[in-house]
């Protein structure tokens, strides 16, 4: 598959705005770069829609790039750029969609991590365009970026913050995919949205609610590749739930 294909075959939305701008400086740099091959120099210049004139459904190539441009402000967050983190999402990219697209998205964001992010009027795009479950795998995935290493900086926490708020992202869901990656006592009643003093028909009710929130059908029509992926948050609900029923011994 070649990488001028999947960026104008793939896109919807993300082809206009600021993230379409921000993916066309990288095509047009790694197309000057000729010890890059397979990428055609006239990758990125197809007409693109006006940015807000109408909505698209989102699809794999959108939520591809978007996740793209956010990686790189989160891992820009921290004056660090990490192997480990490059490692997390080449791994990532090769388990979704094969080393050699892999490849050719890593190659992506190098380039973006040479140019300044745009991060408000990015994530405004991102809110306009991205529909609520799709919007939560993208935060989860960008939590996974930045425990990559091992040691969570407190500006990339920062970064992933304000990126939940621009994208429109409450603090339940935000604190929910957050306890997904970060473990302390409180961890699985954050996970189902609630509080320790919740009853256990607040409990069971949560987890209904938390397990259709997060179900992998959710994000279908992004493709097979990312339920498997969504099927991840699903899992990490279904145990949350059977924590406290342990716990408390609940039937």
């Amino acid at each position: 598959m070649s990488f001028g294909k999947w960026i104008g075959g793939a896109l919807g939305w993300a082809m206009g705005g600021p993230i379409g701008g921000i993916i066309g400086f990288a095509i047009g740099a790694m197309a000057d770069d000729k010890s890059f091959k397979g990428v055609q120099s006239n990758a990125g210049s197809q007409a693109r829609p006006n940015y807000g004139q109408y909505r698209h459904q989102t699809q794999s190539g959108d939520f591809a790039s978007a996740l793209l441009v956010l990686s790189a402000a989160v891992m820009k967050a921290d004056n660090r750029l990490l192997k480990s983190e490059l490692d997390f999402i080449r791994e990532f990219y090769s388990r979704q969609f094969g080393s050699a697209a892999a490849a050719q998205h890593i190659g992506v964001l190098k380039e973006l991590l040479q140019k300044d992010i745009p991060l408000r009027e990015v994530c405004e795009q991102i809110r306009y365009y991205m529909e609520h479950p799709m919007r939560l795998q993208l935060m989860y995935y960008l939590f996974g970026i930045a425990k990559a290493d091992g040691n969570v900086d407190k500006s990339e926490m920062h970064i992933i913050e304000q990126i939940a708020q621009y994208i429109g992202l409450n603090s339940k869901d935000y604190e929910s995919l957050k306890a997904m990656h970060y473990q302390d006592t409180e961890s699985a009643f954050k996970i189902l949205e609630i509080d320790s003093s919740a009853t256990d028909d607040d409990v069971k009710k949560a987890y209904r609610k938390m397990a259709m929130k997060y179900h992998p059908d959710k994000v279908r029509g992004l493709g097979e590749q990312h339920e498997k992926s969504a099927n991840e948050k699903f899992i990490k609900v279904q145990e949350a739930y059977e924590q406290i029923k342990k716990e408390r011994n609940m039937k």
